[in-house]
């Protein structure tokens, strides 16, 4: 049975210094949780693991340039410094491989030598492949064979994806021998898993394997180490695995503590009989309120506290998607929950966010904004996807140079949030030679400048180079870091001090953006909406951040056939350091123009002494509406411009997922549309619309699941106006809506979680008449 997702409740948000002193913030204001991810297959469950601990991972003290410890409130501070305490006092016992015994010296004869500490067995974030979003339950010999193939034939194997990961539902049905030791599926594995881990090493690559912290429960859980943990990782050393990720489903189901059992296993891990080293990522999906209401001490949000004493990489929230979709809005929420702690990553220990999902169901922009953020959180970077259906854009994001180097940084250290938390966001991590790497994140849904201080992120100084590490421009600034931001992207720069000659100036040649349609404002964060006919405002913004005035800076703005762009206003002669200019245009659409998605591109050209006539080109993505509806209609039936749901997509006439009809109280509705919380739909309307009518509530199909959840808000929003608010509504209440609709071009069917995660949240917008 499926579920749905949850969100998590706004954590406190203490300030942390940085190396340097300055306040960052390195929480998110809100975190939206995950949906519970235990999925039923027949008798076994269909799950999605993590990685495994080792003596390798020594946590370091708080040394010149890392991130400070949050200043928390007494009781939280005083917690965390206690959990730091024993994860140094654990450091000898546990992480460090020891000097063989031997017999002491005679009294006098002069000390010990200490014995030397192994390195770091993942010293910077291991890269590679792994099943589980790619290829759900049952991956066989031959899939993974092809992909370690095109891991070597693409370039990933070389530019450091090694580890080829097999997750869950590998083994047997039962999963044990008489004797005990685990066996693999022979339709899935015919050869066994020895001969498919020696052909993975065979190409220069490593081999990862899964289990569970728990106990095999027929029926309920499918994989468990739980009383075979030494025997199990002799086994997996045997088999010559080089990694091995360690789950909690089955562990969570026997309501085992997490700290106890992955401990256990890490001493197992790092005493297996064949002395094999072994990354030991652990994998702690369980959050509070999405799976359940857990003690806090049960959750992944407290792994921080033990993991980096055990484990090279522990899970910091629950799964980032689901089997062959991962969205850009859970990257986000994981994103958020894994830089809670960032001060207790380092050198062979790191908080883990989940895996890369490109072309899961993120545009590539998104997925981009993904690879940047995980690659500043000193994360592992894990494909999930399918790598042989990956376009070669996609690939060409995974590889890219500048971005991994800033990824595998020795230093280790984890990006944290300089100022508040929002729609656009600044993050700064440090790198070894003192360098930053700073990240301008857009969360909205258009497009914008973004600027941070040079000083805001540790430097100091009045000359900078920034390196552009997606473009690979290099530019050179006076104190300002600046950037046009797409929509859900982010930018992401190298920067330290400028030497020598003067580089050339950072200038920011803006994105076109739509500022009003029809006279009307749109409002900033908004994705903007044209129709046939429309008249639309449109603004590029040049920045000159560099230390020298550009000359003659001049914009063009290119429209589809059709379109015509009329400029506003005068260009300058010249751009001084610190100035902006803001070039205005007058778009016009025809009135037959094609719905759907279009671009506007601003190709931007100055002059800089010495360097000649420079040219930037950027581009904005603009939605065409479709036609307004007209007469009586059930909107549900009328073309959305967009729409999202948390869990699958929105349903027309079903309830989410499309598995029954439409059901409220008892009552079964045959129009509307079935969504999970939170959920958006959007529809023109052209200002030709009078009147809404709709029933609103949670669909029955909750009490199939469970008691838990059930709980949403359904708000109706015209042109950033809110025409109705339900309140909060169980799944005992419904709410009639009659909204008047008169002057409304643009309207929003918004459901919210109602502030307890939006587990089992399947809520319905039923009926939805329309008259036009």
């Amino acid at each position: 049975m499926p579920h749905t997702r949850r969100q998590l409740a706004s954590p406190a948000k203490p300030p942390v210094t940085n190396d340097l002193g300055i306040i960052i913030d390195a929480r998110r204001q809100s975190l939206q949780d995950p949906g519970n991810q235990l999925r039923a297959r027949g008798h076994r469950l269909t799950v999605r693991p993590t990685a495994a601990p080792y003596e390798g991972a020594v946590p370091r003290p708080y040394d010149q340039g890392r991130v400070g410890t949050p200043d928390q409130s007494d009781s939280e501070g005083s917690d965390v410094k206690r959990h730091l305490t024993v994860l140094l006092a654990l450091l000898v016992g546990l992480l460090v491989v020891s000097a063989p015994a031997h017999a002491g010296p005679a009294a006098g004869a002069g000390a010990l030598t200490p014995p030397v500490p192994q390195p770091a067995l993942s010293p910077t974030p291991y890269m590679g492949w792994n099943t589980y979003y790619a290829l759900g339950g049952d991956p066989t010999e031959a899939e993974v064979k092809s992909i370690a193939d095109f891991l070597v034939s693409s370039g990933l194997r070389d530019a450091g994806y090694e580890y080829v990961w097999i997750d869950g539902n590998w083994a047997a049905p039962t999963p044990r021998s008489k004797a005990g030791d685990l066996v693999a599926n022979p339709d899935q594995f015919p050869n066994g898993l020895k001969p498919l881990v020696d052909y993975i090493h065979a190409k220069g690559l490593k081999a990862g394997i899964y289990t569970d912290a728990g106990p095999y429960i027929p029926g309920k859980c499918g994989l468990g180490s739980h009383g075979y943990y030494q025997r199990d990782a002799d086994q997996f050393a045997a088999w010559e695995f080089d990694a091995v990720k360690v789950d909690y489903l089955c562990g969570i189901a026997a309501d085992l503590d997490p700290k106890t059992v992955f401990t256990e296993f890490a001493q197992a891990l790092r005493n297996n009989a064949s002395g094999r080293p072994m990354i030991f990522n652990l994998c702690n999906p369980v959050t509070s309120p999405d799976w359940g209401n857990y003690p806090e001490e049960q959750q992944s949000t407290y792994s921080w506290t033990y993991a980096p004493a055990i484990a090279q990489s522990w899970r910091t929230y629950t799964d980032v998607g689901f089997v062959g979709e991962i969205k850009f809005k859970d990257v986000l929420r994981n994103y958020d929950a894994n830089a809670r702690h960032p001060e207790v990553a380092g050198p062979g220990h790191f908080n883990d966010p989940d895996y890369l999902g490109p072309e899961l169901g993120m545009t590539a922009e998104e997925f981009r904004t993904q690879m940047t953020l995980w690659s500043v959180a000193a994360a592992p970077l894990v494909i999930g996807s399918d790598v042989r259906k990956l376009s070669q854009a996609s690939l060409g994001i995974l590889a890219d140079r500048d971005v991994l180097a800033i990824n595998q940084d020795t230093a280790g250290v984890q990006a944290v949030r300089v100022g508040p938390g929002g729609q656009t966001e600044t993050w700064v991590k440090r790198l070894a030679n003192g360098d930053r790497a700073v990240v301008l994140l857009n969360r909205g849904d258009s497009p914008t400048n973004l600027t941070t201080k040079a000083s805001a992120v540790g430097l100091s100084g009045d000359r900078f180079t920034l390196k552009n590490a997606w473009t690979n421009q290099i530019t050179e600034s006076a104190g300002t870091i600046s950037a046009a931001v797409p929509a859900h992207g982010a930018a992401l720069f190298r920067v330290g001090p400028a030497k020598g000659k003067p580089g050339v100036p950072h200038v920011v040649a803006g994105l076109p953006q739509v500022t009003q349609v029809g006279g009307d404002a749109v409002p900033a964060g908004v994705a903007p909406v044209v129709a046939g006919g429309d008249d639309a405002r449109v603004e590029v913004t040049v920045r000159n951040d560099g230390a020298q005035p550009v000359f003659t800076p001049r914009v063009e703005l290119k429209v589809p056939v059709d379109w015509t762009a009329r400029p506003l206003g005068k260009a300058p002669k010249l751009l001084r350091s610190g100035h902006s200019a803001t070039y205005a245009f007058t778009v016009t659409l025809p009135a037959t123009a094609k719905p759907g998605g279009t671009v506007l591109t601003a190709m931007t050209s100055y002059q800089v002494i010495g360097d000649g006539r420079l040219r930037q080109e950027t581009a904005t993505a603009v939605v065409v509406a479709p036609a307004a509806p007209d007469g009586d209609v059930v909107l549900s039936h009328h073309q959305w411009i967009s729409a999202t749901s948390a869990w699958m997509s929105p349903t027309v006439d079903l309830s989410v997922g499309g598995g029954s009809p439409i059901s409220l109280v008892g009552q079964v509705h045959s129009t509307g549309i079935g969504v999970a919380s939170p959920s958006s739909v959007r529809y023109y309307l052209g200002d030709r619309c009078s009147r809404l009518t709709a029933t609103v509530g949670i669909d029955d199909a909750v009490r199939n699941v469970g008691p838990e959840g059930g709980t949403s808000t359904f708000q109706v929003i015209g042109d950033g106006r809110m025409l109705f608010d339900s309140g909060v509504l169980t799944r005992d209440d419904i709410r009639q809506a009659d909204i008047d609709l008169t002057g409304v071009r643009v309207l929003d069917l918004v459901v919210g979680d109602a502030g307890d995660g939006g587990y089992n949240d399947r809520a319905d917008w039923a009926g939805l008449n329309a008259t036009c």
